[in-house]
């Protein structure tokens, strides 16, 4: 965000005015990224304003703190109350984007994190409509290498993860690309900076595992769960480079990007070079279901109503 886009911040259990939400220079997360955060989408659809798997996203939150040793001094209901209420409070009645962050205060220099060190959350929301832009990504594998469970947990969405993410899209951005792909440290595809990957062939969807460095994505669930409705099968699996050239279909999934088709990589067009039939069937039925319009009780249990 570059400019104030709300009045209200919810500030440790507080809703404080924005410009009164301040942090000393002396914060830990500042100086060593010592946070965790989640991303969620608010959709604004027939008068209401739905928000997307609230509360599988906040206890995710909880589970990414929980590897640090960050202590929430909040429970998961206290911040899914907190997140409906400053919505209502800055009177948001259109599709926004939602940002709980934990981090740590003024613990010292010291990098010796416990439960008792001091933290903080805050969520901050804004008005969101599309995050990429076109009708399709042309991708590059970046030469960045993902971060992997013997260095740092790709499991935790911590903020100093992050960093990983920042040189991989500098690199893909000054090379003329509109997202990188990134590889695990064995070279096995794993996601994109910010997004996880689907890759189809011969009407299989493809995704890599766990394993393969990647985040346990809340959209990447949900779309295994939508195209098994929809009659797919999906595989978790380490997928190899050579296959994304060799793909029907290729798509990323994200809470900002939601579902995007990936129409070349590294300048060789992904079959015809536009979204795929799979790809767009999947995207209009999760269009459906986050703004409410998909009749199915399964997937209407997904949604949070603020208004």
């Amino acid at each position: 965000m570059k400019t104030k886009e709300a009045d209200f911040i919810w500030f440790d259990g507080k809703i404080v005015k924005w410009e009164e939400a301040l942090v000393p220079v002396t914060t830990h997360a500042l100086h060593y990224g010592t946070g965790v955060f989640e991303g969620i989408r608010g959709y604004y659809a027939n008068d209401n304003l739905f928000i997307f798997r609230l509360r599988e996203h906040v206890e995710r939150l909880f589970r990414s703190a929980s590897l640090y040793s960050i202590k929430i001094n909040h429970t998961v209901d206290e911040i899914i109350d907190g997140i409906v209420n400053i919505i209502r409070e800055n009177k948001i009645k259109e599709s926004c984007y939602i940002r709980p962050l934990v981090f740590v205060g003024n613990h010292g220099i010291d990098l010796n994190l416990t439960e008792a060190s001091p933290t903080h959350v805050v969520i901050i929301v804004f008005p969101f409509a599309r995050y990429f832009h076109g009708e399709g990504l042309n991708v590059c594998v970046s030469s960045w290498r993902r971060i992997n469970d013997s260095a740092t947990p790709p499991l935790a969405k911590a903020s100093g993860n992050y960093l990983n993410s920042i040189l991989a899209t500098q690199e893909c951005k000054r090379n003329g690309y509109d997202e990188a792909i990134m590889l695990d440290y064995l070279g096995n595809v794993s996601e994109a900076p910010g997004e996880n990957i689907f890759v189809i062939r011969n009407n299989m969807i493809n995704t890599p595992d766990l394993a393969s460095s990647t985040l346990e994505g809340i959209t990447r669930d949900t779309i295994i769960q939508i195209s098994n409705k929809l009659g797919y099968k999906v595989v978790e699996r380490p997928i190899s480079r050579t296959e994304l050239y060799l793909a029907d279909e290729i798509f990323l999934t994200g809470t900002a990007a939601e579902i995007t088709g990936v129409i070349s990589v590294d300048k060789k067009n992904v079959s015809k070079g536009f979204e795929g039939n799979i790809t767009k069937k999947i995207r209009e039925t999760y269009t459906m279901i986050v703004s409410g319009e998909y009749e199915d009780a399964e997937f209407q249990r997904w949604l949070t109503k603020v208004w």
